[in-house]
């Protein structure tokens, strides 16, 4: 479900879970988490690569554990969404994406977290929130305004379409776009250079550009978990996972649209 690997002080995180797109269950939220922990201790890392294995980098949290959710038949992870969440943020040395196919959900919304990402330019990112009667994750409210302007960041946030390669790096979602055969070369190459330099100095670099972001990613965080618990479960969640497991489109014109009751 998970690869680790290392190229002298750049560590590679493959999400394995092909089958699934490397959608995220619990139990690779987990395993992420621990690769990132245990990453981040070693003093012989100095950078890290996060990529997926198969056609798709991550196809999002998993739909069937969604469906468990709101069900009442869940059973929460060690680390889970949030705590993935949690050390993505707190990772204290460089992170790099390298986003080798489709990027969806929490697969899009790593990659504002992330601090470079390189993109194939066969792949494709959505945020598919709105399409699922949610509302947006892991401080992207935040972060997307932040990189991309606020008028882009709505319609990636709000509108679940598709976003190209090239719309990716012509918006600032990505650093750079790659043939898919040289992305992950491209990716170590960038790795390396970063990897020559003292760990220390890299750690602190980092720590002075993301510390003022802390306070607006938490308070981002909490808004956004008060809106998905308003959300979850609710008439257009329901309609949007019972439209996936049926195999057709959300019809949200059949759902309720009176004012949401705090």
């Amino acid at each position: 479900m998970i690869r680790i690997e290392g190229n002298g002080r750049v560590r590679v995180i493959t999400l394995d879970r092909p089958q699934a797109r490397n959608a995220f269950n619990e139990e690779l939220y987990d395993l992420a988490t621990d690769a990132l922990i245990a990453a981040g201790e070693d003093n012989g890392v100095a950078v890290v690569v996060i990529t997926g294995e198969g056609e798709a980098f991550s196809a999002g949290a998993d739909l069937t554990e969604l469906v468990q959710r709101n069900n009442g038949q869940f059973v929460d992870g060690r680390h889970g969404f949030p705590g993935f969440v949690d050390h993505l943020i707190d990772f204290p040395k460089p992170l790099i994406c390298a986003v080798n196919g489709l990027a969806v959900g929490i697969g899009a919304t790593m990659l504002a977290l992330s601090d470079l990402v390189l993109m194939s330019s066969t792949a494709r990112v959505r945020c598919p929130f709105t399409r699922l009667g949610v509302a947006p994750e892991a401080a992207s409210s935040v972060t997307f305004p932040r990189l991309l302007g606020r008028q882009n960041a709505t319609w990636a946030l709000l509108s679940s379409e598709w976003l190209s390669a090239e719309e990716c790096i012509e918006i600032g979602l990505v650093w750079r776009v790659c043939p898919p055969e040289q992305l992950m070369a491209e990716t170590m190459r960038c790795a390396a250079i970063l990897a020559s330099k003292p760990i220390n100095s890299l750690v602190e670099s980092k720590r002075t550009i993301v510390e003022p972001m802390r306070a607006e990613l938490d308070a981002a965080r909490k808004r956004e978990n008060d809106s998905f618990r308003v959300l979850l479960g609710g008439p257009a969640n329901v309609e949007a996972l019972t439209a996936f497991a049926q195999r057709r489109e959300p019809d949200f014109s059949r759902i309720d649209d009176s004012p949401i009751a705090r």
